[in-house]
């Protein structure tokens, strides 16, 4: 299994636990945070894009992959607002990777792994094309005008799913 850590910074060497922001965690015990390969795909976007993000797993079923995948050849599908797309095309992102032997799993899911020691990242890579880096991975990227619609129809399915930065998503329309 390989862990990742997505970011901006281009000169991190070194990830001290930092208490969550979460309400729904334990707010007295600092976390390093990383993500697994599977779901990489969900952060190779710039830090504050809004998206709703979703992948075949072991339970989807044939009629969701039907409705929701626009091939048969993509498992994976990153959503994000139109209005991100210039600032996709110009953001330049660092892959930090962590040796996974002090992380525990933390959202299955969502791919989340959790570490509460200091980590040195074993190798960096820099992504100069965040749509190069997805296509490459065999991510479908689909543009829409407002995400909440998606937002909301994809977690009644049997994907893994992940949205992230929806504070930062345009307002409902319906409401």
């Amino acid at each position: 299994m390989r862990l990742f850590h997505v970011s901006e910074e281009s000169d991190i060497d070194v990830f001290e636990p930092r208490v969550p922001t979460r309400k729904d965690l334990d707010e007295s015990t600092g976390l390093v945070w990383a993500i697994e390969e599977r779901c990489l795909p969900n952060f190779l976007t710039p830090r504050d894009c809004p998206r709703v993000c979703y992948n075949v797993g072991r339970e989807t079923t044939d009629l969701h992959k039907q409705t929701y995948l626009s091939s048969e050849f993509h498992s994976h599908v990153v959503v994000i607002e139109q209005m991100w797309f210039e600032v996709m095309k110009n953001t330049t992102l660092f892959l930090y990777e962590f040796d996974p032997a002090a992380f525990q799993l933390q959202d299955e899911n969502a791919g989340y792994y959790v570490s509460e020691s200091t980590q040195i990242p074993i190798a960096k890579w820099e992504v100069n094309d965040l749509f190069q880096a997805l296509f490459s991975r065999g991510v479908e990227v689909r543009f829409v005008d407002n995400l909440w619609e998606m937002y909301d129809a994809i977690q009644q399915t049997t994907f893994c799913w992940s949205m992230c930065k929806m504070g930062n998503a345009k307002p409902r329309t319906d409401e």
